[in-house]
């Protein structure tokens, strides 16, 4: 059983601490993955104005962020503008790509993109696309070959846009299998790779789910009949939960399910589904995702 492994990188601290010790861990076992950097500032720490909401607040307290993410994070960027990552840790990001792992652009500035894109127009989204790209390209020596939209927050003025771009996929949503979007009625060329298991913090704390069985709880959820992509943070896994991250890729691999990068999905097979993005709500995390809608083929 083949899983895609996605790690998302959105801040300063889980580039710098989270991203050696996840690239650490995967060599040890021989495992590539998708990593997805924030290469612009990192104004992370903007969010906590969003503690005045009821649900964001109980899911701050449930996953016991302070603790989680660490203060340096969750203050980031609040009095003065955060630090571009891209330029002081571009040998991090540089290491990643050079370990063989598949790097992707997640954002400019992941806090941006998370709070405006319903009010972003194409031109907006355009440039913060651009900047990303610009930013990430000389890291690596070349255009980045995949993306994917923070927090899975993307609508169809970001897939017309990011056509524009020379991504082979992106990742922007949930769902349930690889399909291409639809923009009204229109068929786009860049297929999506959807996210189809939960994440730490959307389950922790909830329906009994804690540190001491999160593991199993999700290779219960693995199936070998359906697509497996599951998306792990740098901030979450590659700090807090390194060593209980470690233990779940050793118990996965004893059950002969291996970590794959998502972009070799589509060496294996071309998907023929068409579907459009929906906004949709997940329990345990605040606000809408873009969604694989479930009425297209």
């Amino acid at each position: 059983m083949k899983t895609g492994l996605r790690i998302d990188v959105d801040t300063f601290r889980g580039t710098k601490i989270g991203v050696p010790n996840l690239c650490r861990i995967l060599d040890r076992y021989s495992i590539r993955a998708s990593f997805f950097f924030s290469v612009g500032p990192d104004n992370m720490g903007r969010h906590l104005w969003r503690l005045l909401r009821p649900a964001f607040f109980k899911k701050m307290l449930r996953s016991k962020a302070a603790s989680l993410y660490g203060w340096d994070i969750l203050l980031k960027g609040t009095f003065l503008p955060g630090p571009v990552i891209g330029k002081r840790l571009a040998n991090i990001i540089r290491s990643a790509t050079n370990r063989g792992h598949e790097i992707g652009l997640h954002a400019w500035d992941h806090h941006a993109w998370q709070v405006h894109i319903d009010r972003m127009d194409q031109q907006a989204i355009r440039h913060h696309l651009r900047k990303g790209v610009d930013q990430l390209a000389p890291i690596l020596g070349k255009i980045p070959v995949c993306s994917a939209s923070p927090a899975w927050k993307c609508n169809d003025r970001v897939l017309m846009e990011k056509e524009k771009f020379p991504f082979v996929y992106n990742s922007d949503c949930r769902g349930e299998s690889i399909f291409f979007p639809l923009v009204d009625g229109k068929k786009l060329s860049q297929p999506q790779i959807p996210v189809t298991l939960p994440t730490y913090d959307e389950v922790i704390g909830r329906k009994g789910v804690s540190d001491s069985n999160y593991n199993e709880y999700i290779l219960s959820l693995m199936k070998p009949e359906k697509l497996n992509v599951l998306t792990i943070h740098a901030e979450v896994e590659g700090i807090f939960c390194a060593e209980m991250f470690e233990h779940f890729l050793k118990t996965a691999l004893s059950r002969k399910i291996s970590f794959i990068p998502l972009g070799t999905f589509l060496q294996e097979q071309i998907p023929t589904d068409y579907a459009n993005l929906v906004p949709g709500k997940i329990r345990g995390r605040e606000g809408w995702v873009a969604y694989q809608a479930q009425d297209n083929t």
